[in-house]
């Protein structure tokens, strides 16, 4: 069952959740600045609101991984997109700050579920091309950031910032469709003793494929111990572990950083040229216009070859991209330190 036409058919519906996904997550540099100005939000109300979101994300992520786990990784799934796009559409509604914070949090919330879908299209994946598929996947994460910052250029300047949030969750919308025709994960029905279940998935999977079943009866015994935290942090996995959430930290820190920045970087090269005695009444904020938008745009097309060049895997072409990326980061530095001056 190695040819993977069934896996290439399950493709556009997860491509349809990582850039929901990857919307929810870059619509939050477009949003802080609007409300900064629209609302007269001092920083570190504006600061709240963007982190609410990754407090969300980190409180809830162990949860949908247990759900995923106990009731099934689409069960999990589905349910994190309708969590997701119910309340990403409530915050098109918030009368007031403290609604917003609270429902954007939630937002975040059920944003938390979203590495369940690469690990069900995994479940799917022959070997042989697992690594592919999944880095095809992330290509269309950077797809959805350039999607949010186009729908911001055609909606925020006419119909504002309201429904530029209704808008980004229509692609959850159609993914929570689109659920209805994903299987169960044939190994995820093994493990809990469904093997049933599996073998009619495995089945559909042949069929599609146009390969013959494998000779054999699925034998896999029920797995009740799921394993532990702890174990996490046993000799044989506690260097790996650490190693691990060092490499997510310090990447998730730079890339939302530079994400959240950018919009920032817009404003302060805007306020020199502003009268200071407007900008202390309206907390030195700046809207965005059409050519912030478009240099925000250029910015997201960078994750394109980034993207490209991870395709191996290999330890050194990531520590290469690390290396490009802070010897960039820290290149601004002088460039902030002597332009972001007001003359």
């Amino acid at each position: 069952m190695d040819d993977d036409l069934f896996q290439l058919r399950q493709l556009p519906i997860f491509v349809c959740f990582q850039m929901a996904d990857a919307m929810e997550m870059m619509i939050l540099s477009i949003l802080a600045p609007q409300l900064h100005c629209e609302w007269r939000l001092p920083s570190l109300e504006v600061a709240l609101l963007t982190s609410a979101v990754f407090i969300g994300m980190m409180i809830s992520s162990s949860l949908w991984g247990n759900i995923s786990d106990k009731y099934g990784r689409k069960t999990g799934l589905k349910l994190s997109v309708l969590w997701t796009m119910f309340y990403g559409l409530m915050s098109a509604f918030a009368p007031i700050y403290g609604w917003i914070l609270v429902l954007r949090a939630l937002v975040g919330f059920g944003i938390g579920g979203a590495p369940q879908s690469v690990t069900l299209y995994a479940e799917f994946l022959p070997m042989k091309s697992r690594a592919t598929c999944i880095l095809l996947i992330e290509i269309f994460w950077a797809l959805g950031t350039v999607f949010e910052v186009l729908l911001a250029i055609l909606v925020m300047p006419t119909l504002g910032w309201r429904w530029l949030l209704g808008l980004s969750t229509i692609p959850l919308f159609i993914f929570a469709i689109l659920c209805f025709w994903l299987p169960e994960s044939a190994r995820y029905d093994v493990l809990t003793g469904n093997q049933e279940k599996a073998l009619n998935t495995l089945k559909r999977i042949a069929t599609e494929n146009g390969a013959p079943m494998p000779l054999g009866k699925l034998i896999a015994a029920r797995q009740e111990d799921r394993g532990k935290i702890r174990d996490l942090f046993s000799s044989h996995f506690r260097w790996t572990t650490v190693l691990l959430w060092f490499i997510w930290f310090a990447n998730a820190f730079s890339y939302y950083g530079l994400v959240l920045l950018t919009t920032e970087l817009f404003q302060e090269g805007g306020a020199c040229g502003s009268n200071k005695e407007e900008l202390r009444c309206s907390l030195e904020c700046k809207y965005l216009n059409s050519d912030d938008y478009k240099d925000l745009l250029w910015t997201t097309l960078s994750e394109f070859p980034g993207t490209h060049r991870t395709h191996s895997g290999h330890p050194f072409e990531l520590l290469c991209c690390m290396c490009c990326s802070c010897v960039s980061i820290s290149s601004h530095f002088n460039t902030v330190k002597t332009h972001g001056k007001c003359r």
